[in-house]
């Protein structure tokens, strides 16, 4: 049985304008696990000479290796490595490791560019055998287990902003 494919998607509503959400999200040194509950780095950067020394260069020759602990008990390690970036609105991933396929992350103003709704899209496929044999049975757990992360991932991210302005404001 070919493993199966999750179509996950997420969408965050964030209090400030979609270039403050960039400055975070597109950092060029990937630190997500600073503001992020339960992802951690499973190891450095590995980043290849970028083709210029733009941050969307510096980024698409970035992959980061992140651990992701879920509610459920287990730990995913993942590699996440832009592949298009459109700033300040879009970037593209690859994933490799514990699962594997594509991802998008797509910022759009609300509130005549005071807020931004925060569109995060994943189309994975799980490498592991004991979640490929546990599929069948366990999807609903799994993407239950996704929700709760990504909603940590967003008040997590929320309160990195906060933070943030502060320092914006002068």
């Amino acid at each position: 049985m070919p493993p199966r494919l999750f179509d996950l998607s997420s969408t965050w509503h964030l209090p400030v304008p979609p270039e403050k959400v960039w400055a975070i999200i597109a950092d060029i040194n990937m630190s997500w696990p600073n503001w992020w509950p339960h992802c951690s780095f499973a190891g450095p950067l590995v980043r290849t000479k970028p083709m210029s020394n733009s941050q969307e260069d510096i980024l698409k020759a970035t992959t980061a290796h992140l651990n992701f602990k879920a509610s459920l008990g287990y730990t995913l390690t993942i590699s996440i490595h832009p592949t298009d970036v459109d700033a300040p609105r879009e970037i593209d991933f690859d994933a490799g490791g514990h699962l594997k396929g594509t991802g998008r992350v797509v910022l759009t103003p609300e509130e005549q560019g005071k807020a931004t709704q925060m569109d995060i899209e994943w189309r994975v496929q799980p490498t592991q055998r004991w979640m490929n044999l546990l599929t069948p049975i366990a999807a609903p757990a799994f993407t239950a287990a996704h929700a709760l992360m990504m909603r940590q991932g967003e008040k997590g991210l929320v309160k990195a902003l906060a933070k943030q302005a502060p320092a914006n404001a002068k």
